[in-house]
């Protein structure tokens, strides 16, 4: 049977239904939303926590090298002709984080699951009483590295001084202010100077559904009109990658995500800190 093609970087919950079984689902669910008890049926754990992260480099939820990401990969079943559809149980979270990366490693055949796993069951979609897991044959898998979707901080240092970009921080406004404290021991409160606040959530609607491409670019513009080149940071580049894919649905396609973001540079150092809006 053939695989189903991909319509775009996002997907609904009545359309995976009808492909169940034909594409490889993942839950990327993190901190306690990890190891969830119930799954959509078959899915397979994308380890953000776990093995799909960098634990040798100082910040959380880094990237992997090429080579360990094409193994973690293999080891869950994925081929290069698969087409992939990922999720969390928070709703859209994480799960851009994964499917971020996979564009990163020049993997297009994936979608995120508009709502995640809360507008699965709100659907009255089935799911399996078990955690994500998987005990398949292995994949065959080909890291095809593309540069410059995920950048480090002398980047987006150089981003900050451009007039022609923005740097996007989807950090809450409290934590960006510097009211908050971060939920990272050690690190500083602010943000980078220049840098502009949306925070993830406000580009998903009242039911954690992604807003409509027209709204999403209407956000974008309004923090940062006429810019095309945008960076996203957050507090260790997760949901940094929602608004990575809100301005990919609103139609922006020079984008990177800051991979180490706040954990990075909120470290003690001389890379300055502003507080306040």
């Amino acid at each position: 049977m053939p695989v189903p093609p991909i319509p775009g970087p996002l997907v609904t919950a009545d359309r995976l239904a009808a492909h169940l079984g034909r594409v490889v689902v993942f839950d990327a669910s993190v901190g306690a939303h990890r190891g969830a008890p119930a799954r959509i049926p078959g899915a397979r754990p994308f380890d953000l926590d776990g093995g799909l992260s960098d634990h040798t480099a100082p910040a959380p939820h880094t990237m992997p090298a090429a080579a360990a990401f094409e193994e973690a990969l293999r080891a869950l079943g994925v081929d290069d002709t698969d087409t992939v559809v990922v999720y969390d149980a928070a709703g859209i979270y994480s799960s851009a984080r994964a499917w971020w990366m996979l564009r990163a490693m020049g993997f297009d055949r994936a979608a995120v699951l508009d709502g995640g796993l809360p507008a699965w069951t709100a659907a009255g979609l089935p799911v399996e009483a078990a955690p994500a897991a998987y005990d398949g044959p292995r994949g065959s898998f080909t890291a095809r590295p593309r540069p410059g979707l995920l950048v480090d901080a002398d980047t987006v240092a150089g981003a900050l001084a451009d007039p022609d970009a923005a740097v996007l921080d989807a950090r809450t406004r409290e934590r960006f202010a510097g009211t908050a404290p971060e939920p990272r021991p050690g690190l500083r409160g602010g943000h980078m100077p220049g840098a502009l606040n949306l925070p993830f959530g406000e580009l998903q609607g009242p039911r954690g559904l992604m807003r409509p491409p027209g709204e999403l670019r209407a956000a974008f513009e309004a923090l940062a009109p006429g810019r095309e080149r945008l960076y996203f940071s957050c507090g260790s580049g997760v949901t940094a990658c929602v608004l990575a894919l809100g301005a990919t649905l609103a139609g922006y396609g020079r984008t990177a995500v800051y991979d180490g973001s706040w954990s990075e540079w909120g470290t003690p150092s001389d890379r300055p800190v502003a507080s306040g809006g």
